[in-house]
């Protein structure tokens, strides 16, 4: 390549930059201030952190205060999660020594059949028409959670940690900047539910931040839970109001099957990371397995000397997300129902088995599940294997908390999508959930829709231990970014050596399979064309990824401390300060459009305005950005030769000494390139590539 051969490549040396060195856990250190000693938790919510802090000032231990956040957060953040949804408790006993798991995910009712979503041709229902049908709701577990949770493991009665959350939906609270934005993106939906419309859309108005929510339904509905426990939701008249709401809308469930539903005390996963124990969830969440399967075919690499979002650390990850997550499609579901084989998707030898499959100078394109049965020594399920359905990203709530004592709870709940089926119960004033399309809408799958069944969840509520000590709390909401999220923000804190704000705001990028990838602000433009050109499409814009809430204890010093995610209004208080309240973060402004686009294999490529020319009405792009989105060149190229930002090179001409396909639209004013994967060299020992 002629080209070429004008730039000189000379010896460089690449620097990454990280936090100062930690004191005895990671995460933490002596710039983050004097810590706490009496209690700390870090949620999504002021108002919630308030709600937990006022537990734990009266005495209570982390799972009273625990409790009293999700009762207040289902009148805060009523979009997210409440009574009318179902979660994940992370309890770290203290006295006992003991990690368990309440699992109060929500259950399928009796009357269904695995083609629940299919519509009479055979084909599944639209989402956009099933997630706010009757049909779409899964029996509640949130308020039997709690109260188990708080019976076997709390100090304080559910009738004592209910109070905060009465006051609050009584006498109103302020509409703050991200409520009123979930009310504005999603009042066609609250319209079409009366109820519902009533509370968040009154008069046709939707509430705006600074506006007063005031809930005197919800306010009723914990009043009568303050005087008669879970009770009068699962056997009495709560749950009559609610089965006839969703029969009303197509649903089939009946007060029986209120009656009938559990709450399982479960044994939580674990996996070693870098030395560390990693704990979380147990089926039927397949987040934490993910998580887990994530960060041990990472451990393979050297994470740290990579750099964090580096396009060496991006590319790995991204390959290690689409193993993980083709085998969460294939085996994770709720194993009192089938087997899930845990024992072999996090067995060492099929760990490097699935990492030989990650080609560290290309994507590749078709990433089928592995055979865990084989480490187990165990025949697979007679299951097929049903493609994981693309549906909008639910959201759901995180909390973490910690007491004086050493107990520590990280919780992840919700009602599925932001407010949930759109369903409110009239009278009673709480969000049903839509969890039942979490189940696979296609059936035959290990997911598929039965009745009793929970279905498959992402939410991974995890543990971080040191030495034996569970020293982090953390988890996010998300849907399935979660597992990006969690894993990401873990390998933050352990291999990027960054205090937990540090490593919550560090932008993060997610990618369930080939070949699209959703990314944060903050992924530089350099990286992403290097990745591109490995065949990685990332998407045109940037938009948020999960609200991690974490808090970490520093046993050796008695401190805690905490982080918290800006994406809502997120808040690490302590017993007696607050020590971080999130910022809404800035928006995200669009890019001036240049005067022409390029795509590759029809994948857009981010070049700005200022990158890109038409030269006797032909494209030509800066050099540099041209070379790296071709892969002719990677990003540590950049720092050798300092290419003229004004050189520009034709865009037509370099692709197709490259071997690529070519086409110049002229209407509509695009440069076309196609070029099969399978056809891009890799590069030579020196970096450069060989067509």
């Amino acid at each position: 390549m002629k080209f070429l051969k004008s730039f000189i490549l000379v010896t460089f040396s690449f620097f990454c930059m990280i936090t100062p060195a930690f004191a005895s856990v990671p995460g933490v250190d002596g710039s983050m201030g004097k810590g706490f000693t009496n209690g700390i938790v870090s949620v999504s919510h002021p108002l919630a952190a308030e709600a937990g802090i006022e537990i734990l000032k009266q005495g209570g231990n982390a799972v009273d205060a625990a409790a009293a956040i999700q009762l207040s957060l289902n009148v805060v953040e009523p979009m997210m999660s409440g009574i009318g949804g179902g979660g994940f408790i992370m309890i770290y006993n203290k006295k006992e020594n003991k990690i368990t798991m309440i699992e109060n995910r929500e259950m399928a009712p009796q009357n269904v059949t695995p083609e629940l979503f299919l519509d009479e041709k055979g084909k599944p229902i639209p989402f956009s028409k099933r997630h706010t049908s009757g049909k779409a709701v899964a029996v509640p577990g949130t308020l039997m959670g709690v109260e188990t949770s708080l019976e076997k493991y709390g100090t304080l009665k559910l009738s004592q940690v209910i109070d905060p959350a009465i006051k609050q939906a009584e006498e109103g609270v302020k509409v703050n900047w991200a409520t009123a934005q979930y009310i504005d993106e999603n009042v066609t939906k609250l319209k079409n539910n009366q109820a519902a419309a009533k509370v968040f859309v009154p008069d046709g108005k939707p509430l705006e931040e600074g506006d007063t929510l005031v809930q005197p339904d919800l306010a009723k509905t914990f009043k009568l839970i303050k005087k008669q426990g879970s009770d009068v939701f699962y056997q009495g008249e709560i749950g009559e109001a609610l089965t006839k709401e969703i029969q009303k809308r197509e649903g089939t469930m009946t007060t029986e099957d209120l009656e009938n539903y559990e709450v399982k005390e479960r044994e939580p996963i674990k996996s070693e990371y870098r030395g560390f124990e990693v704990v979380g969830a147990a089926s039927p969440s397949s987040g934490s397995l993910t998580v887990l399967q994530i960060l041990e075919l990472m451990e393979g690499y050297d994470v740290q000397k990579m750099g964090a979002n580096s396009p060496e650390y991006l590319h790995h990850l991204t390959e290690a997300m689409h193993l993980a997550f083709a085998d969460r499609a294939a085996y994770m579901a709720d194993e009192d129902f089938y087997d899930v084989p845990t024992e072999g998707l996090l067995d060492e030898d099929y760990i490097k088995e699935r990492r030989k499959l990650i080609n560290p100078n290309r994507s590749t394109a078709d990433v089928k599940a592995g055979d865990p049965w084989k480490y187990e020594g165990k025949e697979p399920t007679a299951m097929k294997m049903v493609k994981e359905e693309k549906t909008p990203i639910g959201q759901t709530t995180h909390f973490s908390v910690m007491d004086k004592w050493g107990n520590m709870v990280a919780y992840t709940t919700t009602i599925e999508q932001v407010f949930g089926s759109g369903i409110m119960v009239p009278d009673y004033g709480f969000m049903l959930n839509n969890e039942m399309t979490d189940f696979d809408a296609t059936p035959g799958g290990v997911n598929q829709v039965e009745p009793g069944k929970r279905p498959r969840s992402s939410m991974s509520p995890t543990f971080v231990l040191k030495d034996g000590n569970p020293f982090m709390a953390i988890g996010s909401p998300g849907g399935a970014t979660i597992i990006a999220s969690v894993s990401e923000t873990i390998m933050n804190v352990l291999d990027h050596k960054m205090l937990i704000q540090d490593a919550i705001y560090a932008p993060r990028i997610y990618s369930a399979g080939y070949p699209t990838v959703r990314w944060e602000p903050g992924i530089e433009q350099n990286t992403r064309l290097e990745l591109m050109a490995k065949g990685h499409v990332y998407e045109e814009k940037p938009q948020h990824i999960g609200n991690v809430q974490a808090v970490i204890y520093d046993y050796d010093k008695g401190k805690m401390y905490g982080g918290a995610d800006n994406t809502r209004e997120g808040t690490v208080q302590g017993v007696y300060d607050v020590s971080h309240k999130s910022k809404k973060p800035k928006e995200i402004k669009e890019e001036k459009k240049g005067p022409f686009t390029l795509k590759v294999n029809g994948a857009v490529y981010p070049y700005t305005a200022d990158q890109m020319k038409l030269i006797d009405e032909k494209p030509y792009i800066q050099s540099d950005k041209l070379l790296l989105g071709l892969g002719v060149i990677q990003t540590g190229d950049l720092e050798t030769f300092k290419p003229d930002k004004k050189s520009y090179l034709p865009v037509l001409g370099v692709a197709k000494s490259l071997g690529y396909k070519t086409k110049w639209n002229e209407k509509d004013k695009e440069a076309l390139l196609e070029k099969d994967p399978a056809d891009i060299e890799d590069p030579d020992e020196d970096g450069s590539v060989t067509n």
